[in-house]
């Protein structure tokens, strides 16, 4: 069995390129068929606001690249349920494919390897 990777998303998605290659790195490990899942929580969960417009800064909104995750073979996009609240994101507006859940010590021990950039 394939090693499972879970890589933690916890910037905001605009202000640093750590959110960005996190994402790169989760395309890439996808490519070579290992399952892959990204974990959106505390400002992080900000890459699954609908709505964004990142025009004032220049830059595309990152809700296209989470769009192709599934294409790409990331297994899921799991949002942080108290850090959703936290920042006023109702599961209902949430991208295709977004899981909400409890972060616990039981949700890392699914994988074989966390990986925070």
């Amino acid at each position: 069995m394939t090693a499972s990777v879970l890589i933690i998303i916890d910037q905001p998605p605009y202000g640093s390129w750590a959110g960005r290659e996190a994402l790169d790195m989760a395309f890439a490990l996808a490519a070579f068929d290992r399952p892959v899942s990204l974990l959106f929580r505390s400002s992080g969960v900000l890459w699954l606001a609908p709505d964004q417009d990142a025009s004032a800064i220049s830059q595309k909104t990152v809700l296209k690249n989470l769009g192709a995750a599934t294409v790409f073979g990331v297994e899921a996009l799991l949002a942080d349920t108290v850090a959703l609240a936290d920042f006023g994101l109702s599961t209902a507006g949430l991208p295709a494919g977004s899981q909400p859940v409890t972060i616990s010590p039981e949700l890392y021990r699914q994988y074989h390897q966390v990986i925070q950039l």
